[in-house]
């Protein structure tokens, strides 16, 4: 087969077919239909032959080539042979029937051919179209659809097809018969009758049923088939009906196993069973439940819903489809329910057993509208219903929940819970009115099905309050009924509606008689027992709770009272309104009072005995409720003290003691209430029960017949002492004063340390609690009573050393137990109490209680015997030294944030300080060694808050200087005039504003520095710088401004301690963000500086790295003062120049390269020097230093650039520093190029920092990528707004260009080239030494030095264009040299060369142009297609100048250079870099004049102008077209250049080649052939068919389809 031969070609295609891409694709079939309007009858055989031997090729291939068939057959339909239609046809016909299955795009496809070959070949056509009709089977729907298709592009034919009947035209007749009989009065016709049209209706039902709806292959088919039986059953003969049902019902339930979509067969089933019941006329026959429509239902049911569960389950969904099939269902089941209730129940009960729960409640919703709809034949199945509701009943679903009390309702009103079992179902409404309502409950999408637990609670509700106030049948049964779940704790969630509803209920019963409202207890007609009153006192804790529980009961006892009690009536008539008024107001509810008032009246001791034990046996069911339990205690308590029996109290109580869960804190408390309560009338029998149950051997053995020998374990037991403890306690508190006297000694304390004092070992925490609980009420009652005074308490000091072991043991730092406060509380009762303490307890006493106060807040109404306690310790002196430690001792309490305690804390000290000076007693000169310490801890409080708090510090250091007077060996009455200022200035503290306050702060900073011993300066000075941190601020200023005094005064003694001091300031300065504070630590620095510079300096170069804001702030404060500043400065430069930039090491063992880290010190001084000029004072100072700190940190940032901090610098800069504000990067490079932008901030050139701002120089500069643009940016700001400084800075960077650092000179010479493009060099007579510079650096061993020299020799074109043509030869030979540069493996040098030669050429004489013309476009033409943009654009676009430069003059050398970068230079319009594409649109339009012809050059300049948008097709079809016109015999070069390109790794370019090459064949002449090797092309071609790109797919495919013109 010739390679470019048309099968060749579509094969080539055909097999390209598959691309994934669908623009690909299109493209291929594109091809395809070129090939075919070519040569027609090849293409078409080549497409029948592939598909054929590639039959497993997947259809939607199979359909694209299909449609390029169509496209070829529609537009060469008459240049087919019949042989070619035949091979056509047969492969459409085949390729439309193949899959039985409907895939419409691919059968469509064939069809769509086989009628484009009908248009001609019709016969042969219709021939295989008519051969795929088969007998007894239905046709392909293509095939029908195909024939149409051929009827309505042939006419002729079109009588050759049979119309079809559609089934709905049956249905649409039935119906409309139907309605027309329904409406026969109206009718034009009266004399139609159904039978008019019964036989033909039966017809075509037996065709329709028989036949059509038992198809198994049209689903659509049958669900018309079914929609039209509907009605057409209606107009079926009688006879014929009854004879098709057995038949036809379970037919079309059957259905339902076929069809998702029901509502059709639920619509013809409803249908069907009203036909049933309507035919139900006639007897029945033996055996049947007389009912024959119900038979046939019943059989259909099981047969057709029996299999199929899912008919039983709730409509999912809102559509209205769904929906009417539901309501069609139910219609069902009536129907059934009616005819056959027997086999209807079967088929339904079974399912409420069902574990599904969708199963379930659908179940209840059709049980629900059976029980509504056929009422009177489910009469006789109630009790089976309801016994099928066992199950459901437990299920704990919420759907299913919500549907039984659905259910319920229904039966409720149709007598079910009237039959035995119903009670269950009354208990089960309960229950759920019971479930605990949600606080918020979660809203629900309008389709969800999902129920919240509050809405079975309301639907409860609701149901329970309905069925009790408009069923009147379901009186009887609620009525008592309810009133026993009123009790139980399990119901009480429903106490709200249950009472509502009884309230109801007994309303109605009294409107009936007093005999049906009473309710007969027991046989002897006793009223029913209180237990209705024991539920509100308990629900009276939380009242408001349950919809407003409290109220509810209320309501109920007031019309429940008769059969409470007959004496009620009238009390409660009064008091239960008044009640619910409170509730209504939201007060509290006085139940107590109400239980009280409510006993007085009854006055029964039988009665009130049976209430409290009525009580006493509902406490085991709150376990768990703590509140309400207590509650019920109380009441308990209450009820108890009413009884008159004392034998039931004492019983009572003994149980109570029994019962009680001692182990629970909170009912400890309770039971303890009780015996309280209820002591108040029955004290001796309440001690004596305590005393009986303390002796019986309830300690020793368990209760319970289980465990009657088992021992009760030492937790249970010291739980039950805690119990019996507080009931003592509470007592003591409530029975009667003139009672407890004479008792507390001999029966209550006594029986509470007994209890207490048998634990071995540490007392239990919660036994302690009531032990401290008990005495503190025991001794509150003592006190309080009339007899107080006289009365002697003889184990005071016993129970004083308990109290005192309690608080001792007892966390000083907080109150995590009241007991220490309970404590305290019972010793301020005891110590009025007789007898006297002795003097050592009360002064451990007071220690212990000062220890224990002062540390927490103390309690405001124990303040006045905290004020006794606090002043305790100053009168127990002890030896001075003690005094003195003790001072020391108080110093948190002196620095305490509450006011109160510093005023204590200084006026103990004073106290102290005042007695050691009166007995100081010194034998020889001794130093006084805390006396700095000391001074430095007082004399900030001069500034407190407090003004009686400054009076004590002044106090307190007159004092002190006293006394080192003492100890310098001065008399105890020598008077120091300098000490005796203080006392004038202490009268000056009472009410001063702050301006006076800090004034006389820093004279007593004054006098304490005259009188100060040296040793002890450092001392005070630390001390001071604690104080900072002071939380009063008026004190924390005190101590800047004395400090500040002292470092004035006495600083020029301090130089060794320099370190020390600026060490303490940052870390004080770490730990407060005030304002004052920094201003005066700065002062203090700045103080420091004045007198030892360079300590300071070096000190704070000794300072973590990376500065935090606090050492920055230090640093600036260095720049306060002009002379100072330039000082700090110059050592900062030494500094930084002292050591190397950074070190080389190896980050890995395998490292090829090493790593650069930065070395400390330089980076320090970096740091400093940018903290230094960022402030605003250190102007002078940097104009003075300028060239020298500009070229320090210009080079400084160029040897940091890439270089890495130190390991640990690198965590330390992650996390930061302290708590500081964020300090500066630490970043080596950033730290130089923020210094040097604050130096040139500071140096006046705003300008220049702004400039480098605007253009991103700052952050080049920090970049190795981007260090020299920044450098270039820099340089042309400071040229720019900076000139007169140049000539200094250019010196200092001359001598920097023999720098052992390369990258240093890289710097130099960037800035010193970038000078050149600014004509400010001219202005300042410094051209010809920087060219001259700059030449001598052109053999330097750095690439990126030569580099720049070129640039800078470029620059002057830009700079100074009028000397370019003076140092033309000069500046030619070093530029064209780059581009021979060996040394660069990169080719940077050479692409400078480049850049550097295109701004010479226009600029230098011709004579020195054209002998290196030719030269310059051989070296440059292997830089087209560098893989670098840059070095692509630099060299097309210095040959467009160099073809500018020749101007039509052209010679035939240069011209091959040319011809031969045409092909490159249109290609590359597609590179994917825009500055490639303008450089070749440049280059081109240069080209033009050279290739003489002047089409070509005016079409070049048309489509490639400068903005101009290019369409690319356009441009290289006409491009081509003139070159194939102008120059034919260059087409085997063009080609053959353009095959290079097929390679390329640029995807446009790979597409625009073939494009190329596709248009040179388009306009080239056929006998040019055998310029062009074909066979290459085509491989080549057939390779980009394979191509990662779908562009580039899409172009070869389209070059394929054009080479035709060769084949």
């Amino acid at each position: 087969m010739a390679v470019c031969s048309v099968p060749a070609l579509s094969t080539i295609l055909l097999d390209a077919v598959t691309d994934k891409d669908p623009l690909v694709q299109e493209q291929v079939c594109g091809a395809l239909c070129a090939l075919g309007d070519a040569q027609p009858a090849e293409a078409l055989r080549a497409c029948e032959e592939y598909l054929w031997q590639h039959e497993k090729l997947a259809h939607p291939y199979r359909t694209m080539i299909l449609r390029a068939m169509e496209t070829v057959v529609s537009g060469h339909i008459s240049e087919l042979d019949k042989d070619v239609a035949r091979a056509v046809i047969f492969l459409a016909s085949s390729e439309m029937t193949r899959a039985k299955e409907l895939v419409c795009d691919w059968q469509q496809a064939a069809s769509n051919v086989l009628v484009a070959v009908g248009k001609r070949f019709i016969g042969k056509v219709m021939e295989e179209v008519l051969s795929k009709f088969q007998p007894g089977a239905l046709p392909h729907y293509y095939v029908v659809q195909t024939l149409a298709n051929l009827a309505a592009s042939n006419v002729c034919m079109a009588s050759g097809l049979q119309p079809l009947a559609p089934v709905t035209a049956l249905q649409r007749f039935s119906e409309s018969t139907l309605e027309y009989l329904a409406n026969l009065d109206q009718a034009p016709d009266p004399t139609v009758r159904k039978d008019t049209f019964a036989s033909d209706i039966f017809s075509a039902y037996d065709v329709l049923f028989n036949h059509w709806m038992q198809s198994r292959e049209a689903k659509v088919l049958r669900l018309a088939v079914v929609e039209a039986l509907g009605p057409m059953s209606h107009l079926l003969p009688s006879e014929k009906l009854e004879e098709q049902l057995p038949k036809l019902l379970p037919g079309v339930v059957a259905l339902y196993r076929k069809h998702a979509e029901a509502f059709h067969v639920s619509k013809v089933c409803s249908c069907m069973l009203c036909l049933c019941r309507a035919l139900s006329t006639g007897p029945s026959p033996p055996g049947s439940d007389g009912r024959k429509g119900g038979s046939e239902g019943a059989a259909g049911l099981r047969v057709g819903w029996g299999p199929r569960p899912s008919i039983c389950v709730p409509v999912e969904s809102s559509s209205p489809l769904v929906v009417s099939n539901q309501k069609e269902v139910l219609r069902c089941f009536t129907v059934l329910a009616c005819c056959a209730p027997d086999r209807l129940l079967a088929f339904l009960l079974p399912k409420l057993d069902a574990s599904n729960e969708r199963t379930r409640v659908g179940t209840l919703q059709v049980l629900r509208h059976v029980i509504n709809s056929a009422a009177p034949q489910m009469e006789v199945k109630k009790p089976f219903i309801l016994s099928s509701m066992r199950l459901p009943l437990l299920d704990t679903n919420t759907k299913v929940k919500r549907a039984v009390v659905q259910v319920i309702s229904a039966m409720a009103h149709h007598g079910y819970l009237e039959q035995p079992g119903g009670e269950a179902m009354v208990e089960y409404i309960v229950q759920q009115c019971a479930l605990p309502p949600e606080s918020e409950p979660r809203k629900l999408a309008p389709d969800s099905e999902d129920l919240p637990e509050d809405g079975v609670r309301a639907i409860s509700i609701s149901t329970l309050y309905l069925v009790s106030t408009t069923v009147d049948r379901m009186s009887d049964v609620l009525w008592p009924y309810l009133l026993e779940f009123l009790t139980p704790t399990r119901f009480t969630g429903a106490l709200t509606p249950l009472c509502r509803s009884l309230v109801h209920l007994a309303q109605k019963k009294q409107e009936v008689g007093a005999d049906a409202f009473l309710i007969q207890y027991d046989g002897n007609g006793a009223p029913l027992p209180p237990l209705p009153t024991v539920l509100p006192q308990t629900v009276s804790s939380h009242p408001y709770l349950g919809d407003g529980r409290g109220a509810a009961s209320l309501r109920l006892l007031n019309v429940l009272h008769r059969n409470i009690h007959p004496l009620l009536g009238q009390r409660w008539a009064t008091t239960i309104p008044l009640l619910l008024e409170h509730l209504d107001g939201e007060a509290p509810l006085s139940c107590p009072q109400f239980l009280r008032d409510t006993l007085t009246v009854v006055s029964d001791n039988t009665w009130t005995c049976q209430l409290s034990l009525e009580m006493s046996k509902q406490l085991p069911c709150y376990n768990g409720i703590a509140q309400e339990k207590n509650f019920l205690y109380k009441c308990i308590g209450t009820t108890l003290g009413a009884a008159s029996s004392k034998e039931v109290v004492r019983k009572q109580l003994q149980e109570l003691l029994e019962t009680a869960r001692h182990q629970e804190e909170a009912e400890r408390e309770g039971l303890a209430c009780c015996f309280g309560i209820c002591a108040i009338s029955h004290l001796d029998d309440v001690l004596a029960q305590l005393e009986d149950f303390m002796r019986s051997d309830v300690f020793r053995k368990s209760t319970g017949i289980f465990n009657i020998f088992k021992d009760r374990n030492e937790n249970e037991v010291e739980k039950l002492k805690g119990t019996l403890i507080l009931c003592y306690g509470h007592v003591a508190a409530r029975a009667p004063r003139e009672l407890v006297l004479a008792k507390v000694e001999s029966d209550i304390l006594r029986n509470i340390f007994q209890y207490f004092s048998t634990k071995v070992g540490a007392p239990d925490p919660a036994l302690k609690l009531c032990l401290v609980q008990s005495v503190c009420m025991a001794s509150q009652a003592i006190c309080s009573s009339a007899q107080a005074n006289s009365f002697h308490f003889s184990r005071k000091a016993e129970l004083v050393a308990q109290m005192m072991e309690f608080i001792k043991a007892e966390p000083p730092d907080s109150l995590r137990t009241p007991i220490r406060k309970k404590a305290m509380l019972a010793c301020t009762y005891m110590a009025s109490l007789e007898p006297a303490l002795e003097e050592h307890v009360q002064a451990d006493l007071i220690h212990s209680c000062l220890h224990s106060v002062l540390p927490v807040l103390p309690e405001p109404e124990g303040e006045d015997d905290h004020q006794e306690v606090w002043r305790a310790p100053a009168e127990t002196a002890g030896r001075p030294r003690g005094r003195q430690a003790h001072c020391l001792h108080l110093s948190p309490w002196i620095k305490s944030p509450r006011g109160h305690e510093r005023v204590r804390a200084l006026s103990l000290s004073a106290c102290l300080l005042r007695y050691f000076l009166e007995h100081l007693h010194v034998s020889a000169l001794v130093p006084f060694h805390n006396l700095g310490l000391l001074i430095g801890l007082f004399s900030p409080r001069c500034a407190d808050l407090w003004p009686a708090t400054r009076q004590e510090a002044v106090s307190c250091v007159y004092a002190l200087l006293y006394l080192q007077l003492g100890y310098e060996g001065f008399s105890r009455d020598y008077r120091d005039d300098v000490a005796e200022r203080l006392l004038t200035l202490k009268e000056g503290l009472v009410h001063p504003d702050s301006a006076i306050l800090f004034h006389t702060c820093n004279s007593i900073a004054q006098i304490i520095a005259k009188r100060l011993p040296p040793e002890q300066l450092i001392s005070l000075l630390l001390t001071m710088f604690e104080g900072l941190g002071d939380p009063d601020r008026n004190c924390s200023r005190a101590a800047t401004v004395m400090v500040n005094c002292l470092l004035k005064e006495r600083g020029n003694m301090l130089q060794e301690k320099v370190p020390e001091i600026v060490s303490v300031l940052r870390s004080k300065l770490q730990e407060t963000r005030e304002e004052y504070i920094l201003q005066a630590a700065q002062h203090s620095v700045h103080l420091l500086a004045s007198q030892h510079c360079a300590a300071v300096v070096t000190s704070l170069l000794g300072s973590p790295l990376p500065f935090d804001s606090h050492t920055c702030t230090l640093w600036r404060a260095l720049a306060v003062e002009p002379s100072l500043t330039t000082q700090v400065l110059g050592l900062l430069l030494e500094k930084l120049s002292k050591d190397v930039p950074f070190k080389e090491t190896r980050a890995f063992l395998l490292s090829s390269s090493p790593g650069r880290v930065a070395t400390l010190l330089p980076l320090a001084a970096t740091c400093a020097l940018c903290e230094v000029m960022s402030a605003p004072a250190s102007g002078p100072a940097v104009l003075e230093l300028y060239p020298q700190l500009f070229a320090a940190l210009l080079l400084r940032i160029s040897c940091t650039v890439g270089v890495a901090l130190p390991r640990n610098l690198q965590a330390k800069e992650r996390k930061g520093v302290g708590s500081a504000v964020a300090p500066r990067s630490l970043e080596p490079c950033s730290s130089a190029a923020d210094a040097l932008q604050a130096m040139l901030l500071r140096g006046g050139n705003e300008d220049v920092v702004q400039r480098m701002e605007l253009e991103g120089g700052w952050q080049l500069l920090r970049t190795s990528a981007g260090h020299e643009e920044g450098v270039t940016r820099l340089a042309s700001a400071m040229a720019k707004f900076a000139g007169p400084r140049l000539p200094l800075v250019m010196k200092a960077l001359v001598c920097t260009q023999s720098s052992v650092y390369e990258i240093q000179r890289v710097t130099s010479t960037s800035f010193l080239a970038e000078l050149l493009n600014s004509n400010v060099v001219n202005d300042l007579m410094l051209l010809e030494s920087l060219l001259d510079n700059l030449a001598a650096r052109q053999k330097d061993t750095c690439a990126s030095v030569r580099r720049l020299v070129l640039r800078g020799l470029a620059n002057v074109a830009s700079g100074s264009p009028d000397k370019v043509r003076a140092h033309g030869p000069q500046l030619l030979t070093a530029v064209i040299g780059g581009l021979d540069d060996r040394d660069d493996p990169h080719s940077l040098v050479a692409l400078e060369a480049m850049v550097g030669l295109a701004r010479l050429l226009d600029l230098v004489e011709p004579q020195d142009l054209h002998p290196v013309l030719l030269h310059v476009a051989i070296r440059i033409r292997p830089f087209f297609d560098s893989e670098k943009m840059e070095l692509r654009s630099a060299s097309i676009h210095l040959f467009g100048h160099l073809n500018k430069a020749c101007q039509g003059r052209c010679e035939d050398v240069f011209l091959e250079q040319v011809v031969g970068g045409l092909v490159p230079l249109l290609l590359h319009l597609r590179d994917p870099q825009g500055p490639v594409t303008s450089a070749c649109r440049f280059a081109l339009r240069m080209c033009g004049p050279n290739l003489q012809c002047d089409e070509l050059a005016a079409a070049l300049q048309k489509h490639l102008q400068e903005g101009r948008g290019l369409h690319f097709g356009e441009f290289l079809n006409t491009t081509c077209k003139l070159l194939m016109h102008h120059f034919p015999e260059l087409l085997g070069r063009l080609v053959s250049t353009g095959l290079f390109y097929f390679k390329s790794s640029w995807e446009d370019i790979r597409a625009a080649a073939p494009m190329l090459t596709g248009f040179l064949v388009l306009h080239v002449e056929p006998e040019l052939r055998p310029q062009v090797d074909l066979e290459q092309l085509t491989a080549a071609l057939q390779l980009l068919l394979k191509d990662p790109a779908p562009l580039v797919r899409m172009k070869a495919a389209e070059t394929l389809g054009r080479l035709v013109k060769f084949a």
